[in-house]
């Protein structure tokens, strides 16, 4: 019998479309889904992600969100009930050089996918946001309600799509919760993160220390902060994916919610360089540089407000475990070309 009540239940779970679950927190988000009962069905169009980051049990579809068509055939197919919406242009440099695309991809092609959900009835939505919404803090850590002003096209197009949504609860009587978070990081279930061009300072220390750059430049080492670089909030990748499907739990309701990610202490650029060197036993070398345009000396995002209504706490998010399972991760793919955003 009891068995028997463990395959209801499991039969009972909600399918789930993760959109960009190729990719860096979308297939750790698919994976950890899976190993809670839900079925998971995955969209990516493989243009940052890769196909071996897709857990082998999920239904995957190579496709893109903005295909009308497709998204309706995949929504006809399935019964989904909730969507993790991953899928986005992210580099921020990128953004700034080039951000009709990061218009196109994120916004024009996220209102397409979310006229699909309209019509297949589809209204539990867990967004995938940044605290880039924020733009320069004037007060830290950042809470959900400090005021929204991105400083480049990735914040701007997060910022815009969140309003969006907020339309599409007040019309649809949709639930909608929106995840912010700065520095996704380390690696578990035989997936982490890789770019290209990678612009991510822990990626960047371990190609530095395994000679594949030449050298770390810190942007900056005269910060008012306590060794002079700028400190950010490292979160883990297993820890966001985490509070995303707590989410859920908030959906069956019209409503509109943001939640910020964190620890709300975070490290300094020093701090992370003696980290990896700890843990990869390299001598790294580094040189200071000026500052980049816009970057804040402190950027933490408070979590109390997802700690309090959900219960979620940061359970992998120090820095060591950050760093070695990164590292782990790191050893079995340095050579690896592929991206996976």
């Amino acid at each position: 019998m009891e068995g028997s009540e463990r395959r209801w239940r499991f039969l009972r779970q909600p399918t789930i479309l993760v959109t960009g679950g190729a990719g860096y927190i979308g297939s750790i988000c698919s994976a950890q889904l899976i190993e809670r009962g839900y079925r998971v069905v995955v969209v990516d169009n493989l243009s940052t992600g890769f196909r071996e980051a897709v857990p082998d049990s999920a239904a995957f579809y190579q496709g893109d969100i903005g295909d009308s068509c497709g998204m309706a055939r995949i929504l006809r197919d399935h019964d989904v009930e909730v969507v993790f919406h991953f899928a986005a242009k992210a580099l921020i440099p990128e953004s700034v050089t080039n951000p009709g695309l990061f218009f196109k991809e994120n916004v024009a092609s996220g209102v397409t996918f979310l006229e699909e959900l309209r019509r297949a009835r589809v209204r539990k939505f867990i967004f995938s946001s940044t605290a880039a919404v924020y733009g320069e803090p004037t007060e830290v850590p950042i809470p959900e309600h400090h005021a929204t002003s991105p400083m480049n096209s990735y914040g701007e197009t997060k910022l815009i799509f969140e309003r969006v949504l907020g339309w599409y609860v007040r019309a649809y009587k949709w639930g909608v919760a929106a995840m912010r978070y700065f520095n996704a990081s380390g690696a578990c279930l035989g997936r982490g993160e890789m770019h290209d061009p990678e612009t991510h300072i822990i990626p960047l220390l371990f190609q530095t220390a395994t000679k594949l750059r030449d050298e770390f430049r810190i942007f900056g080492t005269d910060y008012p902060t306590p060794d002079g670089t700028c400190i950010r909030d490292f979160v883990h990748v297993a820890d966001i994916a985490d509070a995303h499907i707590r989410a859920m739990q908030l959906l069956d309701s019209p409503r509109m919610i943001a939640f910020n990610i964190g620890t709300g202490l975070g490290h300094s650029v020093r701090e992370v360089i003696d980290e990896v060197t700890r843990v990869t036993g390299e001598r790294l070398p580094v040189r200071a540089a000026e500052r980049r345009l816009g970057d804040p000396a402190v950027l933490c995002a408070n979590p109390q407000l997802l700690m309090r209504t959900l219960g979620w706490k940061p359970q992998h998010s120090d820095l060591r475990n950050i760093v070695e399972t990164a590292w782990q991760f790191h050893q079995g793919t340095k050579e690896c070309k592929v991206v996976v955003s």
